[in-house]
């Protein structure tokens, strides 16, 4: 089942939803990660996701196996999301182990799995969030 959880509905002022809980977690470590280990610093702009496809093209590029890379690939996907959320008033949806963002104009939005089609050399995080944050 899938439920979206508004953040006026369910908590304080300026609270996030509970749906937003792991994958904002998920994106702040993969901003940790990047700036101590490539000295990469991310700033929840749409401009610093051209920087994380690149990152995934490298890791492609050497081929690591997905399972080595899958946690890695979650959290950029969670930090583009993260970047639709602020960009647009989005919210994080969760249902069975996933996680999306809901742009305001309704639209549903899978960044975590964009990350995935990026690493299969079929996707753009960068491209997703410029249309998630175009109108329809």
């Amino acid at each position: 089942m899938t439920t979206w959880i508004s953040t006026t509905a369910t908590a304080a002022p300026g609270a996030r939803p509970s749906a937003a809980a792991r994958p904002v977690r998920w994106a702040a470590d993969a901003v940790t990660a990047l700036r101590e280990g490539a000295r990469l610093r991310l700033d929840y702009s749409a401009r610093s996701l051209w920087s994380v496809d690149r990152m995934i093209e490298g890791i492609r590029r050497e081929e690591a196996p997905y399972a080595a890379v899958e946690t890695v690939l979650r959290g950029f996907g969670a930090y583009a999301g993260e970047v639709i959320v602020r960009e647009t008033g989005g919210e994080w949806w969760a249902g069975g182990g996933d996680h999306w963002v809901r742009t305001p104009d309704g639209r549903l939005w899978d960044p975590i799995d964009e990350a995935r089609r990026c690493y299969a050399g079929d996707g753009s995080l960068r491209l997703l969030c410029r249309e998630a944050t175009t109108s329809p």
